[in-house]
């Protein structure tokens, strides 16, 4: 008898839905700290004085992009925004987020591309995490200057709400992603936190923290860029 009851309360509790992180949604931020971490690492990267001025940092890992008669790209990773409501805290957790669009101004064929985005402004980051945004029309995006020595006082950095990097074939540049969507994912934020929670509320509301598979994406900002210089 007790060997009945054990098993068909074994089997009601695999029965069950498990709250756990979504494995696929945890190796997404886990390959988005490991993309954050490689990039930093390479000679001329993102320039520290632009690092140090982004408000948040979107990282879409093996980004794929079919080149046939119409570029078509689609992507999926994630944005960790500084804390606070002037962005002026440590790195937070991370929420999901999708790109989508037409040709990125570059044709690759059919190769995986690595994509950073640095969010400049408070602006971008509230329509990002609100809804789809249009980049180049619902917030201005340019490709983002690269180099150690190079000034983040330029002109395209200090116009451009999103500033858009690039690494293919070992090459990181700055890269225009106009003409694409960038929106939240929170069917994946359900997976990887086990509970409905929005975007925005993950960001400002500190809703949830950050989970295990975030650790080497937020301590390799930290360490890159741990405060934030903008004046804004």
């Amino acid at each position: 008898m007790k060997r009945t009851v054990s098993a068909l309360v074994l089997i009601f509790a695999l029965a069950l839905p498990v709250p756990a992180s979504s494995s696929k949604e945890c190796d997404r931020v886990e390959n988005a700290g490991k993309v954050t971490q490689e990039i930093m690492d390479i000679p001329d990267d993102i320039p520290q004085g632009v690092m140090d001025k982004a408000d948040c940092v979107v990282v879409l890992p093996s980004v794929v992009k079919a080149a046939f008669v119409v570029g078509a790209s689609y992507g999926r990773g994630v944005m960790t925004c500084r804390s606070g409501s002037d962005f002026r805290g440590p790195w937070g957790a991370p929420t999901m987020m999708a790109l989508e669009g037409g040709s990125f101004g570059l044709q690759l064929g059919g190769q995986a591309t690595d994509f950073v985005l640095l969010l400049m402004s408070a602006k971008s980051a509230s329509s990002i995490l609100e809804s789809k945004v249009k980049l180049g029309a619902d917030v201005s995006a340019a490709a983002g200057p690269v180099g150690r020595n190079v000034s983040a006082e330029t002109d395209v950095s200090l116009r451009a709400e999103i500033l858009s990097y690039s690494r293919a074939r070992g090459l990181f540049a700055g890269i225009s992603l106009a003409g694409s969507t960038l929106r939240p994912d929170n069917d994946a934020n359900k997976k990887l936190y086990g509970k409905e929670v929005s975007a925005k509320d993950i960001v400002f509301g500190k809703a949830v923290p950050a989970p295990k598979s975030a650790r080497v994406l937020l301590a390799t900002l930290t360490k890159k860029s741990p405060k934030n210089t903008s004046k804004n």
